[in-house]
């Protein structure tokens, strides 16, 4: 586009650059003007001194300066093959280059050694386009070579977002113990730390006598706190290469200790580090919604997701059966459907039955059934083992009972029930203690009580409270309080077990009763529920609200897909891109 100046018109020819070169190139192709020939072995190219010298650093310091080459007629090149040579200058006269699988790499070495950047850059661009679990190990270290940060660090995204495929590739076998710890204690790894022990065992016992002096600072680099304990116990804890570790047998005594002990053990300084070392960044948290009564209507089979980073809800593969008032609890990255009062054929009856859900595989499987059926009842999970409390039970008599299932012996147990037996408390486990707050009685009451299990003695004890009025309401830990959410009541209440005090928080905007609620990423998510309004008439809700504990502030999160109470809500951690699910509803 031509300019206007203050004294005349500045002319701009946009083609005149290009067609210089073509020009330039169709000399060198009929040898007029040539001066220098560029030769590899017996293969040789005529060329322009000055058209070489201006195309990169490394011929302008060849033939501007007093190296013998600036007065030969011919100059050798060696480590580049003549197809190669033939392809570079090619790309010096024309500015283009065609690349392949073929070409690349040795068009990406001459590149590197002749200096020519955006050539280079072409080749880089090119392999990340060509990036796969099976190759991107091979990648990184041809980047390293070639000092290419773009390309090494795509490949190394590569290699961690897909870190289960990257782990059975034969690249792995021959990475060095640097670089091995490198890869196993990034934060953005995203694989099951059950991978992440296994790819460890398979790199050392690849060559086991030079390999097993590393054992113990990549056998740290496994987070065991992540690890399911069926896992651990079956496959870790006495691993023979491992038990010859004497660092390591300290790291599994530990990890056993805090994995399986209901008691509180405290270990070493350094061994209370690793065992806090956050989940990886690849783990997010999703909230689940199961069952409950759906637009008013019967009770509803359906699951749905939630993904905080896109907004978005989706349906989950539906309940095995359609069940009213059952409860739900996640575990070791799977989700325990417990009881509930089995809806159809005519007839209704609590039901002792379990399923186990799995989000990877988005699959039920039946779990083993609970001794006693129960509907209405409460659960909660700690370590390894879940709690079913109360409920109506087959005479339709509130029960005080409570059971235990055991995750690693696949079994339910009694444990001692509790004081006062109550519907509809709000439930949460801190600190090796299980607390029931209120509930209603038989008579449909609201019971002002805290009713405390300790776990590891199976002992019971109550406390009277003025503060206690809820019913229908679910409760959550969050940070150091356990906080109780509504119950026929806008009223939230954060309980300090420590102290043994109640703090009001902001109120939610309605009565609400029969809702849920979860954390995510240190937040509060209420979902559905009833609420009552001003003139005592009972609304359901497909709201969907948040309350952020820093700024004690409610916020709207939209609204459910439809309305939505008695339903299960719970939040379950794992690895996005291992998760298939068809789209929202």
């Amino acid at each position: 586009m031509d300019e206007e100046l203050p004294d005349g018109l500045l002319f701009k020819d946009q083609d005149f650059s290009s067609d210089l070169l073509r020009q330039l190139n169709r000399l060198r192709q009929s040898r007029i003007l040539t001066d220098v020939s560029i030769c590899t072995g017996p293969w040789e190219a005529p060329c322009h001194r000055t058209v070489l010298a201006s195309s990169s650093p490394y011929f302008r310091a060849m033939f501007c300066s007093n190296f013998r080459e600036s007065r030969e007629a011919k100059v050798q090149l060696k480590g580049i093959d003549s197809a190669t040579l033939e392809r570079i200058i090619l790309y010096v006269y024309t500015g283009e280059a065609r690349i392949t699988a073929e070409t690349v790499l040795p068009l990406m070495e001459a590149a590197s050694m002749l200096q020519y950047p955006k050539l280079l850059e072409a080749c880089s661009s090119y392999l990340q386009s060509q990036l796969t679990p099976g190759n991107c190990l091979g990648m990184v270290r041809l980047s390293e070579v070639f000092s290419c940060e773009p390309l090494r660090r795509k490949a190394r995204e590569v290699a961690l977002t897909h870190f289960p495929e990257v782990a059975a590739s034969a690249d792995l076998k021959e990475l060095c113990a640097l670089e091995l710890r490198d890869y196993l204690g990034d934060d953005g790894l995203c694989g099951e730390e059950e991978k992440v022990f296994e790819a460890l065992m398979v790199w050392i016992k690849h060559d086991l006598q030079a390999r097993k002096r590393h054992v113990q600072e990549l056998f740290r680099q496994v987070r065991l706190q992540y690890v399911h304990p069926a896992f651990f116990h079956h496959f870790i804890a006495n691993d023979a290469l491992l038990q010859s570790s004497p660092p390591c047998r300290t790291i599994l005594e530990a990890a056993r200790r805090q994995m399986f002990s209901l008691h509180s053990t405290p270990s070493a300084p350094d061994l209370q580090l690793l065992w806090h070392v956050p989940p990886r960044n690849s783990y997010q948290d999703f909230l689940l919604l199961l069952g409950g009564r759906k637009d008013n209507q019967q009770t509803t089979r359906d699951v749905l997701l939630y993904d905080a980073q896109s907004g978005q809800w989706r349906s989950l593969a539906k309940l095995p059966a359609r069940l009213y008032k059952a409860s739900a609890v996640t575990l070791h990255r799977s989700v325990y459907l417990l009881g509930g009062m089995a809806v159809g054929a005519g007839k209704s009856e609590p039901s002792h039955s379990v399923y186990v859900f799995s989000l990877k595989l988005n699959q039920w499987r039946p779990g083993p059934p609970m001794l006693a059926a129960r509907y209405s009842h409460r659960s909660t999970a700690h370590k390894n083992f879940i709690f079913a409390i109360g409920g109506i039970g087959e005479g339709h008599e509130v029960l005080g009972s409570m059971e235990r299932y055991d995750s690693i012996g696949n079994a339910w147990e009694r444990m001692a029930p509790m004081p006062v037996g109550v519907l509809h408390p709000a439930v949460a486990v801190k600190d090796q203690r299980l607390y029931l707050f209120g509930g209603e009685d038989v008579m449909q009451n609201p019971v002002r009580l805290i009713q405390v299990y300790h776990i590891s003695r199976n002992t019971w004890f109550k406390m009277e409270t003025r503060m206690i009025k809820n019913v229908c309401a679910p409760a959550v830990v969050l940070g150091e309080r356990i906080v109780i959410v509504g119950g026929y009541t806008r009223r939230i209440l954060a309980y300090d077990p420590q102290s043994n005090k109640f703090v009001k928080c902001a109120d939610m905007k309605d009565r609400r009763m029969h809702h849920g609620a979860a954390v995510m990423g240190k937040k509060l998510y209420v979902t559905g529920g009833r609420r009552l309004t001003t003139d005592c008439s009972i609304e359901d809700l497909a709201s969907f609200d948040c309350y952020d504990p820093e700024t004690d502030t409610w916020t709207s999160q939209g609204q459910l897909p439809h309305k939505l109470f008695d339903h299960a809500c719970l939040t379950l951690q794992c690895i996005p891109h291992s998760v298939t699910v068809p789209s929202g509803p």
